[in-house]
């Protein structure tokens, strides 16, 4: 598998926030969002092929009892699903964090899918030459109910300008989604970004029902690798 990197941190967003946790972040991805934070995995895919059990030992010298499998696209990656089996065979506990566009029959905890909103298309990046493509891939609705229905799941939307929530609300609806597994995220890779719009995301919660995300990582350590 080409695997980014692995490191150990605590869980920035979601409803694992603040667990420590092993991160196996893979390297590649189906799509462009335009305010993609890990560009290293998307626009630019880079990394090492790395054999299965060597990324197992990597994880198991941290004796923690948490993983994340994130990406990139994890769910794209040729061998998650032996991945994921290998990671249950530690008793981990394993969160796989995917855009939820792709079904694979992998062995998951918690189900961390984050649709893409219209705020992802890159229409003006690279001249837009992503965007169709993007656009077409980003929402699959039977692969998103698939993916709820066989684990548990949270919704997680980011969140970058107030006409996001009708698009949310109404993907959410369709979708059948528990209000408590709906959460909403500030986009920003900065504090002051995310303090800007963090006040009235969380007044959308309060009326909506839905959960406030934070991006914890962010406020401990910057926008930076490895964290």
């Amino acid at each position: 598998m080409i695997i980014s990197e692995i490191f150990y941190s605590v869980q920035g967003e979601g409803m694992l926030t603040g667990v420590p946790s092993v991160f196996v972040r893979t390297s590649g991805c189906n799509l462009r969002c335009t305010w993609c934070d890990t560009p290293y995995t998307s626009w630019e895919p880079a990394g090492d092929n790395l054999m299965l059990g060597g990324i197992l030992s990597t994880v198991r010298r941290f004796w923690a009892s948490h993983v994340v499998v994130t990406g990139g696209e994890p769910m794209i990656a040729p061998d998650i699903v032996a991945l994921t089996e290998g990671l249950k065979r530690m008793d981990q506990h394993i969160t796989i964090e995917t855009a939820g566009t792709v079904f694979k029959p992998v062995v998951c905890d918690l189900m961390s899918i984050s649709p893409k909103l219209s705020n992802s298309t890159p229409h003006e990046r690279e001249d837009g030459q992503w965007a169709a493509q993007h656009d077409r891939l980003r929402i699959q609705p039977d692969v998103l109910r698939h993916l709820m229905a066989e684990y548990p799941y949270q919704l997680k939307f980011v969140v970058k300008h107030k006409n996001d929530i009708a698009e949310i609300k109404a993907l959410a609806e369709e979708l059948g989604a528990e209000k408590s597994r709906v959460l909403l995220m500030p986009e920003g890779t900065d504090s002051l970004t995310l303090r800007e719009r963090s006040p009235w995301i969380a007044e959308v919660c309060k009326t909506e029902g839905y959960r406030f995300c934070p991006r914890l990582h962010i406020d401990l350590y910057g926008n930076k690798r490895g964290t």
